[in-house]
């Protein structure tokens, strides 16, 4: 079995397939796929999804950051919300994003903490978006870690060093996905230096589709590609990626 630990399938470029593209990941091997919320326009969407397909889609709660902005507070009771009334499998996805705006930073850094505190709260993972910040989003994790802190570092594409700085948490694993096939990204390189145990696969679909359909939409059943260029970079067949990569994802979500 092979496990999507990130895809947004409720999403719109989903609405014309979405029963014939899940059914195509499960044909793939694809067991579980868990979903990232992003924030409450995106709530009944995912809810929606998940009541359709509870054997394989798994619901996460959390506000994005790049929907952080003046009015979050309202965006996180919310999120606080829903956490108290209904199963999740994570708080995501959450994190920091400094690519496309640097206006509300500090915003995003206390809707950051604050979700990692709910997480806390309710014993759940933390799935993180780290677009730019991988300083500044693991600064807050280290801070507030401890035993019961855990989750994934999402499409991550850092170098060895980051990778050293996340596996020393303690809880946490690396989300690589398609970008691990771009021909000059380098994640490969990197990849070869960690051990697999620290390692979950996932799409982020409908984005970074990997070779050969880079550029165009992404699917949970091309987990299958990502799966098979991790098993060239590191050596090993590909159900054994499968396997190990698999019992990380549940070790995670549980």
């Amino acid at each position: 079995m092979l496990v999507d630990t990130h895809t947004h399938l409720y999403a719109s470029e989903f609405d014309s397939d979405r029963r014939q593209v899940i059914e195509e990941a499960v044909r793939q091997g694809v067991g579980r796929m868990y979903i990232p919320n992003i924030d409450s326009s995106s709530v009944a969407s995912l809810f929606s999804l998940c009541n359709e397909h509870p054997a394989h889609c798994f619901p996460m709660m959390g506000l994005h950051p790049c929907s952080v902005n003046s009015r979050y507070g309202d965006e996180l009771r919310i999120v606080e919300h829903w956490l108290g009334k209904m199963k999740f499998h994570a708080v995501g996805e959450i994190g920091i994003d400094l690519y496309w705006d640097l206006t509300y930073l500090n915003q995003q850094k206390d809707a950051f903490r604050q979700q990692v505190l709910l997480a806390k709260k309710y014993d759940l993972p933390i799935v993180i978006h780290t677009r730019n910040s991988f300083n500044e989003a693991y600064e807050i994790v280290q801070e507030l870690n401890d035993s019961s802190l855990r989750g994934i570092f999402h499409c991550f594409t850092g170098t060895p060093e980051d990778a050293a700085r996340v596996i020393l948490l303690g809880g946490f694993k690396m989300g690589i996905g398609g970008v691990i096939t771009f021909k000059n990204s380098g994640l490969d390189k990197t990849v070869q230096q960690i051990d697999m145990r620290h390692l979950v696969l996932e799409t982020d679909s409908p984005y970074l589709a990997p070779v050969p359909h880079r550029g165009k939409r992404n699917q949970s059943a091309y987990i299958r590609l990502v799966a098979e260029k991790l098993a060239q970079v590191k050596q090993l067949p590909v159900e054994e990626v499968a396997e190990i990569t698999t019992r990380n994802a549940l070790e995670i979500f549980g």
